[in-house]
């Protein structure tokens, strides 16, 4: 497993296909958003929130065809089929190795980009709690999602149509922890239910996308 996460981070790093993508697109959403609906603050501190989960969101969802992709191509992952390793192992890794280099910088720069929508104050710890319960989730989900389109000849849009809709309960969540904390209000029961749709897609979703492969993989 420690060597199925190495390659996929080198890879990550070498393609640039990595976290730069990730946060480059991020910053593009934030930077757009004000033009959209008008440069008042008011209106940016109170939809901040929900720009700011929805460009994680979707820029967590540029990168998941690469997850199993790239390796379906070279048929490293018939090798890694026949290896030791359980595919659910392989799956949880490919899944940590997409976090490590989408999610986690997210996660890092979410502040910053909330800088520029105006973001409450009182929002910012909890925004970071928040990215940091939900994102493991969404590169879960997307595993899965990507393990169900591999082979399939240009499946990012399936792989979009798919995965979106498992995506909005986190989205949902995540959003309104940071909004209630920008009104005062308690924002730990979103986190906790935020935090357990986590928790149930990483116990889940290797185990599906285990199913998956074996099948495309037959």
């Amino acid at each position: 497993m420690k060597a199925v996460l190495a390659r996929d981070l080198t890879l990550a790093f070498r393609a640039g296909g990595g976290f730069g993508l990730a946060l480059a697109f991020f910053l593009i959403v934030v930077i757009l958003v004000p033009f959209g609906v008008g440069p008042e603050t008011d209106t940016l501190r109170l939809i901040a929130p929900g720009i700011l989960w929805l460009g994680a969101l979707l820029a967590c969802l540029l990168s998941l065809d690469r997850i199993f992709q790239l390796d379906w191509e070279d048929g490293s992952l018939e090798l890694l089929a026949t290896s030791a390793l359980p595919l659910e192992t392989l799956a949880l890794a490919k899944a940590l190795a997409h976090w490590l280099t989408t999610g986690l910088p997210l996660v890092v720069a979410a502040p910053a980009f909330g800088l520029l929508l105006n973001l409450d104050p009182a929002a910012y710890p909890w925004l970071v709690a928040a990215l940091l319960a939900g994102t493991p989730g969404l590169s879960a989900i997307g595993t899965f999602g990507a393990a169900l389109t591999v082979g399939i000849r240009r499946g990012g849009l399936l792989l979009s149509l798919l995965v979106l809709p498992l995506y909005v309960p986190t989205l949902l969540f995540g959003a309104m922890v940071a909004s209630r904390a920008a009104e005062g209000l308690d924002p730990l029961p979103p986190l906790a239910l935020l935090a357990g749709l986590t928790l149930g897609a990483v116990a889940a979703m290797p185990f599906a996308a285990a199913g998956a492969l074996r099948i495309a993989l037959r």
